[in-house]
């Protein structure tokens, strides 16, 4: 076998690099981002988590897609996103332009065939999750609910403003007995929070990212008492307060509440239009890895006193296609615990 000299060796190798170079980061150089304008839609209110988290992730993401494009955030909220959802799925650009965080029980309202969903949310490209998320359901001092076990036998008034925190609520009540009074109309976290200390209302929930830093003046004057958690994992900061599935009796019942728990999975997750090319959902995730673990993004965070809890876009994906994973039988059960009519 003959010899080659080591120069011409290593020039043969850099040739074989420089030819699959461009096959690797085409994604990330191909200039379509350049002159455009990132719209990133936000399936809730002015305010809340969704609406902090999704303005901090737009206001970073763009420095990490070739061209550095704007991204603007637009709030569609409506019927716990699903007016947000259905744009998502079949209005919007599906080039790359438009991305979006919607509630993170979207794909439980698709499991129990919520009316006017008109979306799979399987189908949708996941671009990564910022948080993972729990709310903390929270009643005011002067409740007569002070523990989670006395809704068995008191009654609390409730500001139920996401149709997450009502499916919750009105699953406790109708499996376990639990003696909620649901009252809708408030639009938002902050009219709740006013509500409760006009005392219109005892309790409402809150992501927890948020009501450690909102409600720490409330918490260090004992003026809330924490009930609940809602996530299937508890958070390291309130070991103490018990999660949902804690109250299940019995198999079936932790079944049914981890499937209620199961949104805390999604959490604050990104994700663009079924139909985006590959290439694009590619960049995005990438540019998406790189604005959490960027120095500047993670100062803001630090700043406004946030949590992260990040999960990539290939792992988030395979996450939400395993939820669906469920029977006929436990679909069933709970339509019928969160009060939706059999089919």
């Amino acid at each position: 076998m003959p010899s080659f000299p080591l120069t011409i060796l290593r020039c043969l190798w850099l040739a074989v690099l420089v030819a699959l170079l461009p096959a690797a980061t085409s994604a990330a150089t191909d200039g379509f981002y350049k002159n455009k304008t990132i719209t990133f839609i936000i399936g809730s209110a002015v305010g809340g988590g969704y609406d902090t988290y999704g303005r901090l992730l737009a206001s970073h993401l763009g420095r990490h897609l070739d061209g550095r494009p704007p991204i603007v955030p637009q709030n569609m909220p409506g019927a716990g996103s699903i007016r947000a959802a259905n744009y998502l799925y079949n209005t919007a650009r599906d080039d790359g332009t438009t991305i979006g965080m919607l509630d993170q029980a979207i794909y439980l309202y698709q499991i129990l065939g919520t009316p006017n969903l008109k979306a799979d949310a399987t189908k949708f490209n996941w671009i990564g999750r910022i948080l993972r998320n729990s709310a903390v359901l929270f009643a005011r001092r002067e409740a007569s609910v002070q523990k989670i076990d006395d809704l068995f036998e008191k009654e609390l008034i409730v500001s139920a403003s996401g149709t997450a925190s009502r499916l919750n609520w009105t699953v406790l009540k109708n499996t376990l007995g639990m003696k909620f009074t649901l009252i809708e109309g408030y639009q938002g976290t902050g009219d709740s929070m006013l509500a409760m200390q006009r005392g219109e209302v005892d309790a409402l929930s809150m992501e927890w990212p948020l009501l450690r830093i909102m409600g720490q003046p409330l918490m260090r004057e004992k003026k809330i008492n924490l009930l609940l958690q809602t996530g299937l994992e508890a958070d390291a900061d309130i070991p103490r307060v018990p999660r949902m599935v804690d109250l299940a009796r019995n198999d079936d019942e932790r079944k049914l509440l981890e499937l209620f728990s199961s949104p805390s999975v999604i959490g604050r997750s990104v994700l663009a239009p079924p139909g985006t090319p590959p290439e694009r959902v590619a960049e995005l995730r990438r540019a998406f890895i790189e604005t959490i673990e960027d120095e500047m993004f993670l100062a803001d965070v630090k700043r406004a006193g946030l949590l992260i809890s990040p999960l990539s876009g290939e792992d988030l994906q395979a996450a939400v296609e395993k939820q669906g994973n469920l029977s006929p039988a436990l679909i069933e059960r709970a339509r019928r615990a969160a009060g939706i009519p059999a089919n």
